[in-house]
């Protein structure tokens, strides 16, 4: 009786998310990867560096490590939450310059990929696919930058 609620009540946050997230993100990182498969190959590492950026900015502790105390889940929750205040504080200041909402739609697509890989699109095939799609630019952008900054040295 009490994991149903327990379960019931998981449900219930989690389809939270998914509606704020439809509102706040998805638009976003729809367009930002729209125009990042559009875009040429001399431009897409502008893409990586910027969700590789928005990604580093938004973990826990500001660290390239997660703290040893937080599970995976709940560090990809956590850096969710934080991309999310970033576009929602820059969406706010309503600047509506091109270089500012690259930068709030690469938050939005990082946001996105850390609910898909914290499992809450479970329910939502959608959202599933754009996390899923957002996650795979995350991962190409962590290997470009690994790569760009393994030739540097």
């Amino acid at each position: 009786m009490v994991f149903d609620w327990f379960a019931s009540e998981r449900r219930r946050e989690r389809g939270r998310k998914v509606r704020l997230d439809r509102k706040h993100l998805e638009p976003r990182a729809r367009r930002f990867l729209r125009i990042y498969l559009n875009a040429d190959e001399t431009r897409k590492p502008e893409f990586y560096q910027a969700v590789q950026e928005a990604s580093e900015q938004c973990r826990p502790s500001g660290s390239s490590l997660p703290p040893l105390e937080l599970e995976d889940g709940q560090v990809a929750e956590a850096t969710s939450s934080a991309a999310m205040q970033i576009v929602l504080e820059r969406s706010a200041l309503n600047k509506s310059d091109r270089n500012s909402d690259f930068v709030t739609d690469a938050c939005a697509t990082v946001a996105v990929a850390y609910h898909r890989a914290a499992g809450v699109y479970i329910m939502d095939k959608e959202m599933q696919e754009l996390g899923t799609a957002a996650v795979h630019l995350l991962t190409i952008a962590t290997s470009w930058t690994r790569l760009t900054n393994e030739g540097a040295s």
